[in-house]
């Protein structure tokens, strides 16, 4: 069975995971929609009128958009926004801009959800010790978001083993409090009709605005198709038919007690804890918890994802990225990881409860779903779907997601601006990356490495010039296996004579498959330097000192290639030659004159890069082997000079 069908592998396990991982944020929402639908007075069109909003909008936007035609768009198994852009970069440039934006507005979202699902938990206990002070809460807000961070260290399908038994208990609970409720009220059926949610949304005044609020019911349904890989299709569509279920059971039952509440406020009180009989509220509100502290899960795992698409894409730093389990398609970013969490408590600090979350909530994953709609109607083309069916996609999923966008813009001064300035630091450092990454491109120079095979046999037996190393191993960028940058040629020749037994160019090709390991081997000169070609998988660490020392061993053992010293003395003892890594880092020249725009791209390119880990590291190097060299990336030298010689 390959990669592809082991992701889409239908499975109880599968299917547990399925329910931890992914399910979290939307599988909570019945805490929180129901009570911001109904701000004040109860009214049968507004209860009608929301619940039917509810229904349709899962129906339109989680199962029909990502569940049914997103999931279809897979990267080899692997999904989120970024690798849907991979399939279809190809045309258009300016679909670089709607995948930068959807992720960085993803990424920002990531950011909001552990907070105000953690947050809108414990705050439950208010109604259990009604003198908890709110500072108490903050505190032990932030103890257990520092608790779920440290977890994903040990990788997805752990926490998805320990969450998804818990989330069954979750969903179960919502369908049988519901179902007990229908019951008490069965005529609220009726707004399964989507008259209502019409009557809503044109008749009743300030219906419209309330999108805001139903929007919140969907706003897992990204995470869906970010965690794709974790998962697989089969999967996520077996378990969200049972998910869908409970939670409309439960918003219908919601929907019945609120009738029963016509022309009176809430004032205070939650819809979904008003369902559960006294002696259960408790029991309750530990659940209730629990699942709430789970719901962060979903968008935490969605990141680590989102940043491994983006490396691969050039859009992201290359951060190092740790493979915790042997699951395939799980991984684990470091950093990434960090700076989840210090933004999570800052949003903790700054808003302090999670009504006032609410208002930074939402309005960035509208604007992920946009893009994610933009991007997908340019897939269906690549699939020849019929340009009208296309065009009717892209309208109607337009105008839904512009509608629930215009709503969730009313948020903005409340606390929406908290996650579009996330989003527009995102966009800078993805911008920033990927122009640097053009701008680097377009500047290395590549000469033709035979003209130099010989240069390199007479420095290789030169024994005036002193041995640098035994085996000399550069690392570089150049595709094609006939060609060299021309700075690996000066480090040799030129900035101090490298003399080496033999010399290795060593070069790391980043496959669409995920899971892809294979080399080529190319002997330039017999006995003097060896090009080797890596084509590893977008999922695949890169430990690459461990898999050249498994070339040499495979050429060593066809004898194609003798590693023994050359020194006589050692030779005689049959002693292996010492092996090391020379490392090409780029700085920006002093003496260059480029469009200002380019001069503040590159400069922040640099000062970003001065926070991240050096390639080597990256590269998965031995670093008491290797040699960093720092050359320049001259960029339009000056070429002239107003200098006049005195005497």
């Amino acid at each position: 069975m390959d990669a592809k069908h082991q992701h889409t592998a239908i499975s109880t396990a599968g299917l547990l995971i399925a329910l931890g991982i992914i399910y979290g944020d939307i599988g909570t929402s019945p805490l929180y929609v129901m009570k911001a639908i109904v701000p004040e007075t109860i009214t049968q069109d507004l209860v009608y009128g929301g619940i039917s909003c509810v229904l349709w909008t899962l129906t339109l936007q989680t199962t029909i958009k990502y569940v049914l035609l997103t999931l279809n768009a897979d990267n080899n198994g692997e999904g989120g926004i970024f690798s849907l852009f991979a399939l279809v970069r190809r045309r258009g440039t300016w679909l670089s801009a709607v995948a930068i934006v959807g992720g960085a507005a993803l990424l920002a979202d990531g950011v909001i959800t552990p907070p105000i699902s953690v947050s809108s938990a414990i705050e439950g206990l208010k109604t259990v010790y009604p003198h908890l002070e709110q500072t108490t809460i903050v505190y032990i807000v932030i103890a257990i978001l520092c608790g779920l961070f440290f977890l994903q260290s040990f990788g997805t399908q752990i926490v998805g083993k320990a969450f998804g038994p818990i989330m069954f208990l979750w969903f179960s609970m919502l369908a049988v409090l519901g179902v007990y409720s229908i019951s008490q009220h069965p005529e609220i059926l009726k707004a399964a009709n989507p008259y209502y949610a019409y009557n809503l949304l044109v008749n009743t005044p300030g219906g419209f605005w309330l999108l805001g609020a139903v929007f919140l019911c969907t706003t897992g349904a990204e995470a869906l198709y970010s965690d794709l890989g974790h998962c697989g299709k089969g999967n996520i569509r077996i378990s969200w038919g049972f998910v869908k279920l409970c939670l409309l059971l439960n918003y219908f039952g919601q929907g019945a007690w609120l009738m029963t509440q016509v022309g009176q406020h809430l004032s205070g009180r939650n819809p979904f804890y008003e369902l559960m009989p006294s002696w259960f509220l408790l029991i309750g509100i530990g659940i209730a918890t629990i699942a709430a502290i789970i719901a962060s899960q979903a968008l935490i795992t969605g990141s680590f994802t989102l940043v491994a698409e983006a490396i691969r894409l050039n859009m992201w730093p290359k951060v190092r990225l740790n493979y915790p389990t042997n699951v395939k398609g799980q991984l684990y970013v470091p950093s990434m990881n960090r700076l989840l969490l210090l933004g999570c408590i800052a949003v903790v600090l700054y808003f302090r409860e999670s009504s006032a979350m609410e208002a930074a909530y939402g309005l960035a994953i509208t604007i992920t779903m946009l893009m994610t709609t933009l991007l997908l109607s340019m897939w269906l083309r690549t699939k020849r779907v019929p340009a009208g069916l296309v065009a009717l996609f892209l309208l109607l999923y337009g105008a839904i997601e512009g509608a629930f966008l215009v709503a969730n813009l009313i948020k903005f001064p409340h606390g929406g601006w908290v996650s579009v300035a996330i989003s527009l630091v995102l966009i800078s450092v993805m911008y920033v990356w990927l122009r640097a990454f053009y701008i680097k491109r377009r500047l290395t120079e590549f000469v033709k490495i035979d003209p130099y095979m010989d240069a390199l046999k007479q420095l290789s037996a030169d024994e005036s010039v002193p041995k640098y190393s035994t085996h000399l191993v550069f690392m570089t960028s150049a595709e094609r296996q006939t060609e060299i940058e021309s700075k690996i040629i000066y480090s040799i020749f030129q900035k101090r004579p490298k003399r080496a037994d033999i010399y290795w160019f060593v070069h790391v090709d980043t496959t669409d498959q995920p899971y892809t390991m294979e080399y080529k081997v190319v002997e330039l000169a017999p006995d003097d330097a060896f090009r080797i070609t890596f084509r590893l998988g977008f999922r695949v660490e890169q430990k690459i000192n461990l898999y050249f020392r498994k070339v040499i061993e495979d050429l060593v053992r066809n004898k194609e290639v003798d590693i023994t010293s050359r020194y006589e003395s050692l030779s005689k003892q049959h002693v292996t030659g010492d092996f090391r890594f020379v490392v090409l880092e780029k700085f920006l020249s002093v003496e260059n004159d480029f469009p200002w725009v380019e001069r503040l791209v590159m400069q922040a390119y640099f000062y970003i890069k001065q926070f991240i880990a050096s390639e080597d590291k990256y590269f998965g190097l031995d670093t008491s082997s290797v040699k960093v060299e720092k050359v320049p990336l001259v960029i339009a030298p000056v070429r002239e000079v107003s200098l006049e010689r005195v005497y």
